[in-house]
């Protein structure tokens, strides 16, 4: 089984862009970019099947989140953080949220 720090280091030797290791700013943008791409494939299975995925559209789909989750790694990276801490931290966030009871709302409260 793959972990998510194995995943976020092999996803480092295929990182190929400018200042590398020193520029926030790239693979933030490519996330931004990333995510509008599965928000539109998904708004086109709304419009175009009522929102039934074929086989095609599911795989799409999970190629873009898979883009997603590089540079969601990326951006680890340049904040030399590991992608399991980070997922850690927010599970342990939302847990203390669910046990207080406060897991929905706006998310500004931790």
């Amino acid at each position: 089984m793959l972990t998510l720090d194995e995943y976020q280091q092999a996803a480092e030797r295929t990182a190929a862009y400018p200042n590398r290791g020193h520029n926030l700013v790239y693979p933030v943008l490519g996330l931004a970019s990333e995510a509008g791409e599965v928000a539109g494939k998904l708004k086109k299975a709304i419009r175009d099947t009522g929102g039934q995925l074929s086989e095609d559209q599911r795989a799409r789909l999970l190629d873009e989140v898979g883009d997603v989750l590089w540079y969601v790694a990326a951006i680890c990276a340049e904040l030399d953080t590991s992608l399991e801490a980070v997922a850690r931290a927010n599970l342990d966030k939302l847990a203390s949220r669910a046990e207080r009871g406060v897991i929905g709302g706006d998310g500004d409260k931790r």
